[in-house]
Parts: structure tokens; sequence; C-alpha cells
């Protein structure tokens, strides 16, 4: 999924319509579904972004894919085609509601752990990830074996890593330039 450039000015572009127009709840609500079909279906990433078909074949497929678009929705995949920008639409879809949760005040803080966090966990990393940022922080645990232990919290731009992998990795860097 292309999440560059033109997708956020794209995001913002449609957040500031979606505003103006009242839509923004319910756009956010399709931007989620759109976000969830593009991640679990990355054949259909895959064939937005082929040079090799034409944009009336995408749109086609668009169609489809979304047949109960909202106007909104619709005019947006439009303007997609009509530039040939199909393959941003994840990317859009991304960026949609990262601006939509900033606009509201909140932001999605991310943990991933090499197992399922505790409660007490849960809640300790939630107070950490306020206290980066002033928005009201929601938060999402992932679920990474390869970290060994210990845990990488993300909140917006900014990343604290205290895991045992990344420790291992800058242990064995060490080890090879000494």
């Amino acid at each position: 999924m292309k999440t560059g450039r033109a997708s956020i000015r794209y995001a913002k572009a449609l957040l500031e319509f979606a505003i103006d127009n009242q839509k923004e709840n319910m756009l956010v609500e399709e931007m989620q579904n759109v976000l969830s079909i593009m991640v679990n279906h990355p054949d259909l990433d895959e064939a937005l972004n082929s040079p090799v078909l034409p944009s009336s074949i995408k749109k086609k497929i668009v169609a489809e894919i979304f047949p109960n678009a909202s106007e909104m929705l619709n005019k947006l995949l439009d303007l997609l085609s009509k530039n040939r920008r199909e393959g941003i639409l994840g990317g859009v879809a991304h960026h949609y509601i990262e601006l939509f949760d900033k606009h509201q005040g909140k932001v999605v803080a991310t943990v991933t752990t090499a197992v399922p966090l505790t409660p007490a966990l849960e809640k300790e990393m939630l107070h950490k990830a306020a206290s980066l940022t002033p928005l009201k922080v929601e938060l999402k645990n992932t679920v990474d074996p390869s970290l060994k232990g210990g845990f990488i919290l993300r909140v917006g731009d900014l990343q604290y890593n205290a895991s045992i992998a990344d420790r291992l990795e800058a242990l064995r860097r060490e080890m090879i330039t000494s």
C-alpha cells in the first residue's frame, strides 16, 4: 500500500471537504472499511498499482468492491481514477483516519510486544503514551514474537524501542566494530 505525500494531500483535502459538509464521522467509517479491505486483500492493492491495467478496468474493480459507497467516497474514487492514482487509495484511507483522529483530539499509540499485554501492563503503557502527547491516547497492542521480550511504543512520529531484539542487534554491531 502506497502511503506517500500524495496520499497525505488527498486525505487532508478529503477531510476538509468532509468537515465542510459535516460528513466526517460517516466518512471515517467508510475509510476504515476501505483500509481493512486494502490490508486484507494485497492482490487488490497490487491490481490498483499495476501499470498494465488501464484506469477504466481499475475503476470497474473499485466500483464492484465498493458498490454502496457514499457520494463523497465515489467522488474520491473518481478523482483518483481521473488522476491515475488508484494505487494510493489505501494510503488515503490510512491518512484520513489519522487526520480525523487528530481532528477529534486523539491519537493511536501502538505497542508491539512479544506476548499480549496484561491489563496492568496495558494501563502502564497507556500512562507512558499519554505522557508523550497532549492528545487523548488510544492503545493498540500488536504481538511480534521476534522481539524476544521488551516492547516498542509508537505514538505518532515518536518511537521508543525497548525490545531485547534491538538490544541484541546493538550489541552485535558493537562487537563487529570492536
